[in-house]
């Protein structure tokens, strides 16, 4: 029995039962084609509707939403949802598509929104039917969020919504976007208000999407484009002008939800699962050559990997201490600090694989002779976006020091 299963409730092993019967039923075939490393990623209409037909099946079968009311969709569990997430990572399954929708769209729709939004948007995000996508960045409003200039013009009970949104990963598949909007130009904080907004129905009726192809070939990120789009007052989150405190509630769960993100480690071997820790960095070192013997007997390399696989462990222990309230001294710090490190551990330990590897770490996915099918020099460009999204590794750190340690504001 796991550590965390030893403290389930009755309520909880039942329900941890049920996960591991259906999982060991139903864990999907692995595809004939490549999967991307993260949802983030999710390139073609083939490898979305096979994602979707998974998070499909795992909702009807109580494994998403399960701490959600009935009312809207949801399971109406206690605490459960971090019980099935642990029996999918255990089982190896495929990563739910909607990671936005899920990790960041529900939780503030949850709190924010209005009843009918509500029972109407909850349901169809966690079956997956609907992708959502998170309009927060801008050409020149990267780190400073509260300096987005999109602007929603008021029109009776409409808004008429101008403006441009980048980095906007699944917006080429999304059909609701949550949206940080500027209502009132004469206030920076109090100037903002926060909607949910259709994408794909407004497709050239307002809106626009145009794909980013990132340096690893890869086409996740999106710019949209907002030209008279109309909207109704319903479709807005909590009280007019104050969006940032909607945004703040966002950006909490954004950087808590590594879980959702990150693939199974070790699933899969059609897909893009080979997650950069240190489990698969140790298996690439048992595999590789380095000065005439195997990497892993290398008295350097292996301190440094275990250097590695000790912050990993670390960051899990500390992920495991945000489920228990007594020892959250502070509502944001675990949140943040994980976020950090989980990003930046991911990059190290795929720069060290990238070490390991050698001349070999130049040959990338499509190459035979590549260690691990390619997938390292992939994780390692995949990071960067990881260590900017949600708040840069700079920016978090200014967040944790004054906010959380209350140092002085750094200049």
């Amino acid at each position: 029995m796991s550590d965390s299963a030893s403290k389930d409730t009755l309520e909880q092993a039942e329900f941890r039962q049920h996960c591991r019967n259906w999982l060991c039923d139903n864990t999907p075939a692995e595809p004939s084609f490549r999967l991307p490393i993260s949802a983030l990623e999710i390139m073609t209409e083939e490898q979305l509707t096979y994602l979707k037909d998974w998070q499909k099946s795992a909702y009807d079968a109580g494994l998403v939403g399960c701490d959600y009311p009935v009312a809207y969709g949801g399971g109406g569990r206690s605490n459960c949802q971090r019980i099935a997430n642990e029996e999918m990572h255990r089982a190896k399954t495929p990563y739910m598509p909607n990671i936005i929708g899920l990790g960041m769209a529900a939780p503030t729709l949850l709190q924010y929104g209005q009843e009918e939004l509500k029972k109407h948007l909850l349901p169809r995000l966690f079956s997956g039917e609907d992708i959502w996508c998170q309009g927060f960045s801008e050409p020149g409003s990267g780190s400073d969020l509260a300096s987005v200039q999109t602007f929603a013009q008021r029109d009776g009970d409409a808004w008429i919504i101008n403006g441009h949104k980048v980095w906007t990963s699944l917006a080429h598949f999304a059909a609701w976007m949550i949206i940080l909007l500027r209502t009132d130009k004469t206030q920076k904080h109090g100037g903002l208000s926060y909607f949910v907004v259709p994408i794909s129905s407004a497709l050239d009726q307002g809106v626009s999407v145009k794909p980013l192809i990132k340096m690893t070939g890869e086409t996740g990120f999106n710019e949209v484009l907002f030209e008279d789009l109309q909207v109704d007052d319903g479709l807005r989150l909590g009280a007019l002008g104050h969006g940032w405190q909607v945004a703040t509630t966002t950006l909490l769960h954004e950087r808590d939800a590594g879980e959702l993100v990150t693939p199974r480690s070790g699933g899969m071997k059609n897909a893009a699962t080979h997650n950069a820790n240190t489990a698969n960095l140790i298996d690439l070192a048992r595999k590789t050559q380095y000065n005439g013997k195997a990497a892993v007997e290398d008295p350097l390399l292996r301190d440094r990997i275990m250097r590695q696989l000790i912050r990993e462990t670390a960051l899990e222990e500390n992920q495991r201490r945000t489920r228990v309230p007594a020892l959250l001294e502070h509502p944001a710090r675990l949140q943040l600090q994980n976020k950090l490190l989980r990003s930046e551990i991911a990059q190290e330990t795929s720069a060290l694989a990238l070490e390991v590897a050698g001349a070999s770490a130049s040959l990338y996915l499509g190459d035979q002779n590549a260690p691990a099918a390619g997938q390292w020099p992939l994780a390692y460009m995949s990071s960067y976006g990881n260590t900017i999204a949600a708040g840069t590794s700079e920016v978090q750190r200014n967040i944790l020091g004054e906010r959380v340690l209350s140092l002085a504001k750094s200049k």
